[in-house]
């Protein structure tokens, strides 16, 4: 056998090492339609939730409960600064504020343990809520819907935008945007507050038992 066979015997050996064989990646292939799919099937729970329901921080809450991602289950609004956007005409109109009347902004990071689940814009009345609420939304990490929980809110959904879209075969990263919510906030029929969330990967892990 010359040199030249020899090299390309082993370099045949080598690419068929290096190649999985056809059962493997069907396996592989299975595993990643497996992840997606479980991955899809979370996030339709969770946004069913979320639309059922008049307050996202009470469901994010008993979801970091039901799915284990910290020993106290609890919400923590991390404000995002140096960020201010301005409510829109049509936000004013939901809101029934006319064009002087003062509306905030306050942009966090919703957060349980280590995971980053969602950010949210809360364009808020600071003329409907009290002064204490006030005062904790300015000076504290407590999410807005623990804030005006005495309020009793109602939440009216304006839509529902998923962002992630399945295909690739992998389930998203804890990063990835997965869907987006908006709603109008309201009590005894006037509305206070407008929202817009943004729902991560980070809501698809599953902490230990």
């Amino acid at each position: 056998m010359d040199a030249a066979t020899r090299i390309l015997m082993v370099g045949l050996a080598t690419a068929g090492a290096m190649t999985p064989p056809a059962e493997t990646r069907a396996h592989e292939t299975q595993d990643k339609t497996q992840d997606e799919a479980g991955a899809r099937a979370v996030i339709e729970t969770l946004s069913a939730r979320l639309l059922a329901a008049p307050s996202a921080t009470a469901v994010l809450e008993a979801w970091c409960a039901e799915r284990g991602l910290a020993t106290d289950p609890r919400i923590v609004a991390v404000r995002v600064p140096g960020i201010d956007k301005l409510p829109s005409p049509t936000q004013r109109e939901r809101l029934a504020v006319g064009p002087d009347e003062a509306v905030r902004y306050r942009r966090v990071r919703l957060t349980c343990g280590g995971h980053v689940l969602s950010e949210a814009d809360n364009w808020y009345v600071p003329g409907r809520l009290t002064p204490e609420m006030n005062t904790a939304l300015d000076a504290t990490q407590a999410p807005f819907g623990t804030v005006v929980r005495p309020l009793k809110p109602s939440r009216r959904n304006l839509s529902l935008r998923m962002l992630w879209r399945p295909g690739e075969g992998t389930a998203p990263g804890p990063d990835a945007p997965l869907f987006a919510v908006e709603a109008v906030l309201s009590t005894g029929g006037v509305p206070f507050c407008e929202v817009a969330e943004t729902y991560t990967g980070a809501v698809l892990a599953q902490g230990g038992r």
